[in-house]
C-alpha cells in the first residue's frame, strides 16, 4: 500500500527590517475634567435650566430641586433665630435689671442704717440686738444683690449664646436649601441630561455630565502583564471608530497606579497630538503605545515561533533562540538563528 504524500511546511528565511514594540489598549474619548453631576440632597426636579449640549459656566444653575420639608425646616429655623435674638428678650434683661437695681440700693440703704445703728450703740444708744439686726438686714440684703446680679450674668449669657446657636442652624437650614439649586463646577458643556421635571432625584443618583467643550483625552485599558513598560511621554497611534480610515499621534501622560481588581487592568491616560476637529466623550478608540524601535533586526513572523522560544529548522530538528523586540507580526531574533538559515512553520 503506498503512502499519502503530506503538504510541505511553509518555510522562510529570516529578514533584516526595522522593528517597533507596542503595547495595545483599549479605550475611550474622554472630556478634560468630566464629571457626573450628584446632587447634595434628595428632592423632586422642579426646574431644568439648560439642555444637553449647551455651554455652561462654573456656578451656573443646572437643575433646581424642590423639597417641602426643608423648606419648612428653614423657615421654622429662621423664626427660632428671630426669637432667640437679643432685642426679642429685652424686656426678660430690663426686668432683671430693675430687680439688680433694686436689690443694690437696698443693700446701700440697709449698709448705711447698720452703720448709724453701730454709732449709736457705741454711744450708749439703742441695744446691741437692735445693732445685730442691722447688721444681719444689711449681709441679707448684701446676698440678694450679689444673687440678682447673678442671675442676670447667666440670662445674658444664655440669651447670647441661645441667639448664636439659632443664628447658625438658620445659616446651615438656608445652606440646605441653596443645595437644592445644582450648580456647575466649572466651563464646559451639557453631555448629557439624565432627570426630567418632577422626577426624584437622590445624592446616589447622577443627574448630569459636563466637561471642557474643547479639550479631550483618551481613557486606554492595559493589561497588568504589560504595565511594567508603559512609561509617560511615550509615543501612541490611535485609532478611532469615528474616523475608520485615520490613525491619529498622541503621547502617554498618566498612569493611574492602581489595577481594577476585578479587570485585572491598569487605566492610562493620553492626550492627542493633534485632536480631530470634531470629539464627543465616550467615542471607543485603539491605540499602540510604542515601547521601542530599532531599524535594522533580524525577525521573523510571529506564528513561525515555537512556545515563544524555538524555532523549527527545515530539517525538522527545533533550536532554541532567544528574542527581541516584538510586534504582532514580527519578532526579533538576538541569538540561535542566522540570517541565511531556513526555518519552517511550526505545526499547530
Amino acid at each position: 500500500m503506498a503512502a499519502g504524500c503530506g503538504k510541505s511546511p511553509e518555510t522562510i528565511r529570516p529578514t533584516v527590517q526595522g522593528i517597533t514594540e507596542s503595547v495595545y489598549a483599549s479605550g475611550v474619548v474622554k472630556s478634560r475634567e468630566q464629571y457626573e453631576v450628584y446632587a447634595m440632597v434628595t428632592g423632586t426636579v422642579e426646574e431644568i435650566f439648560v439642555s444637553q449640549g449647551m455651554t455652561v459656566k462654573k456656578g451656573q444653575p443646572i437643575i433646581r430641586l424642590k423639597n417641602t420639608t426643608a423648606l419648612l425646616s428653614a423657615e421654622n429655623a429662621r423664626l427660632a433665630a428671630r426669637f432667640a435674638a437679643v432685642n426679642q428678650n429685652l424686656d426678660r434683661l430690663h426686668e432683671l435689671r430693675a430687680t439688680v437695681q433694686m436689690a443694690r440700693a437696698k443693700a446701700s440703704n440697709d449698709s448705711l442704717l447698720m452703720v448709724r445703728q453701730k454709732n449709736l450703740f457705741d454711744q450708749h444708744v439703742g441695744s446691741i440686738v437692735d445693732w445685730e439686726q442691722r447688721q444681719l438686714a444689711f449681709e441679707n440684703s448684701s446676698t440678694s444683690y450679689l444673687a440678682a446680679a447673678a442671675r442676670l450674668r447667666e440670662l445674658q449669657r444664655q440669651i447670647g449664646l441661645s441667639a448664636e446657636q439659632s443664628r447658625l442652624a438658620a445659616d446651615i437650614a438656608t445652606q440646605q436649601l441653596a443645595d437644592f439649586t445644582i450648580t456647575s463646577k466649572i466651563d464646559g458643556r451639557v453631555y448629557d441630561m439624565r432627570k426630567q421635571v418632577g422626577e426624584l432625584v437622590t445624592p446616589q443618583m447622577p443627574v448630569a455630565v459636563i466637561g471642557d467643550a474643547t479639550q479631550f483625552y483618551l481613557e486606554l485599558a492595559i493589561d497588568e502583564t504589560d504595565i511594567a513598560r508603559v512609561k509617560p511621554g511615550q509615543r501612541v497611534a490611535i485609532t478611532l471608530s469615528s474616523y475608520p480610515q485615520r490613525v491619529w499621534e498622541g503621547v502617554v501622560d498618566r498612569i493611574n497606579p492602581i489595577m481594577n481588581e476585578r479587570s485585572k487592568l491598569f487605566t492610562v491616560e493620553a492626550s492627542f497630538s493633534q485632536p480631530p476637529a470634531l470629539l464627543f466623550p465616550n467615542l471607543t478608540a485603539e491605540a499602540n503605545i510604542f515601547l521601542s524601535f530599532k531599524q535594522e533586526a533580524l525577525t521573523i513572523p510571529v506564528n513561525f515561533l515555537l512556545n515563544d522560544t524555538s524555532v523549527v529548522l527545515e530539517s525538522g530538528k527545533i533550536r532554541t533562540v532567544q528574542t527581541g523586540l516584538k510586534d504582532y507580526q514580527r519578532v526579533e531574533i538576538l541569538a540561535g538563528l542566522k540570517k541565511d538559515e531556513v526555518i519552517q512553520k511550526p505545526a499547530r
